[in-house]
This record gives C-alpha cells, structure tokens and sequence, in this order.
C-alpha cells in the first residue's frame, strides 16, 4: 500500500508541474499583471489539485472552521510543505511569502511574479509589498514560526505578521492548521506520503482587531500583537 500511495504522490506532483509549466509559458506572461485573474486560476487549479490527492486517499480535511475570509492577514501554523496549496485552494485571492530561488526557477518565474510576495526583500519592501497585496483586496498568508512543524512542536513566532497588519491596518486571522501523522515534512521527498490516508485539522480562532491595538506604539503593539498570535495557534503564553 506505501508504495502505491508513494506512486499516487508521484502522479499528482508530476500533474502539478506539467500544469505549472503550461501556465508559465503559455499563458502567464500575457496576463501576469491582471493580478486578480491570476489569482482566481492558480485558485481553481489547486482546489482541483487538492481534490486530486484527496479522491486518491492521500490525505483528507477535517475542517472544525472555516469562514469566508476576505482581504485579511492571515497566520497559520505550519505541518507540511502542502498547506500553502491548501489553503489557496480553501481561501480564493490569496497569496503568500514564497522562497526567493523560486522567483529565478525558469518553470515557475512568471507564476511567482503574478501574485506571490519574494522573501528576499527588505523590511521596509516586505511591508510595501505586502500592503500592495492587501490594498488590492487580496489576502496575504504567513507562517510566522517560519517552519514545518508539529502540533506538540511551539518554534518562535516572528514579528513579520504584525508589522504587515499594522502597516496596512488590516485584521488577523488565525489558523490551526495540524496534521495527524507527518506528510511532506521537513527532509522528506515528496513521495514520502505516509502509509495510510492523513488527515489535516483545519480550525479558524477568532480574529485579531488591529484597532485594539494602534494606541501603541509600534514597539508595544508589535509585542502585543505576536503574543495574541502565540496564544490563538499554540494556546500558550
């Protein structure tokens, strides 16, 4: 069974980079500047990618809640390397920080550039950026811990979710995000799906006013701010 499961992974990922590579050839880089129609694409293949690996078994969601969420920062934790894609899927005008090597990968380079955010930049340009992305109407998805990690597992959270909806004013959504078993976990390959079906917990906790806190200053409120976001993905303070 682990290795028809491992042959399933392999199918849908080589699905996935063909489709990638069609877009990003053949039809991207004459609309990559419509930002929203990129959007609602990338949306709909990956909600159809999603639902590929979940029709072949390899994993499935458990979703405790999930709003409509619109034009929000939005912070999660952080179990495998597919949550991006899920969330996207779930979540229609989003994006997200990717990795700045991603931006020179010839097979993906005009898909990064149509509505994904570069970590590579300043402090100063991440904040422009991501209030573009917010202005425009998107959502904008971070993983403060900034890692894959477990549901017993509490790495520091970052201070780059707060600085981005402080700078654009913009509420705060957080999601738990855990899975049952690890699936495309740190240094595993992406054939490494597990032996039996994962489950994936989805649970959206209640939203983080920004108003509540812009009597601060930025200092307190950014402390203020990366605690309420400590306590609504690990319960902990």
């Amino acid at each position: 069974m682990k290795y028809i499961r491992s042959f399933f992974a392999i199918f849908c990922f080589g699905i996935f980079g063909i489709g990638a590579a069609i877009l990003n050839f053949v039809l991207f880089p004459f609309i990559k500047n419509n930002k929203e129609l990129c959007s609602d694409i990338i949306h709909c293949l990956w909600k159809f990618f999603a639902g590929l690996m979940m029709f072949l078994r390899l994993f499935k969601l458990d979703i405790k809640r999930l709003d409509k969420i619109e034009n929000k920062v939005i912070v999660s934790t952080h179990p495998s390397f597919i949550d991006i894609v899920i969330l996207i899927a779930l979540i229609p005008r989003s994006t997200c920080f990717v990795k700045k090597e991603l931006a020179y990968n010839p097979i993906l380079k005009n898909i990064i550039s149509s509505i994904f955010i570069t970590n590579d930049v300043e402090l100063d340009e991440l904040k422009s950026e991501s209030k573009k992305m917010l202005d425009k109407g998107f959502n904008v998805i971070i993983f403060p811990s900034g890692i894959r990690h477990r549901r017993n597992e509490y790495p520091k959270i970052k201070k780059g979710a707060s600085l981005a909806a402080l700078n654009s004013g913009k509420n705060i959504v957080p999601i738990r995000f855990y899975s049952d078993r690890d699936f495309l976990f740190i240094n595993q390959p992406f054939y490494a799906v597990s032996d039996r079906c994962v489950t994936f917990e989805i649970q959206q906790m209640d939203e983080i006013k920004i108003n509540d806190f812009i009597n601060d200053n930025e200092i307190i409120a950014k402390k203020k701010i990366t605690d309420k976001i400590v306590k609504e993905l690990y319960d902990i303070i």
